[in-house]
């Protein structure tokens, strides 16, 4: 796949991965962290700009259910 056909998915993670492969001690340092507290980054790609709008959607009547039930 040329870079000009190339999806910004496909660039975000072939560019993640040559950086991994310039600097292990670091990727392995990155890899820990997102295992444990998880990525917003891999979430919302994962998810797409549909997700993404569901998923904001969701939290914001979250904030509105509190607010009228619990104050």
């Amino acid at each position: 796949m040329s870079e000009q056909q190339e999806t910004p998915e496909h660039r975000r993670e072939r560019l993640r991965q040559e950086e991994g492969r310039g600097n292990p001690a670091g990727n392995m340092n990155d890899a820990a962290n997102r295992a444990s507290n998880g990525s917003l980054v891999d979430l919302v790609g994962s998810l797409g700009w549909k997700g993404t709008g569901i998923l904001i959607l969701f939290m914001v009547l979250g904030v509105i259910i509190y607010a009228i039930f619990f104050r």
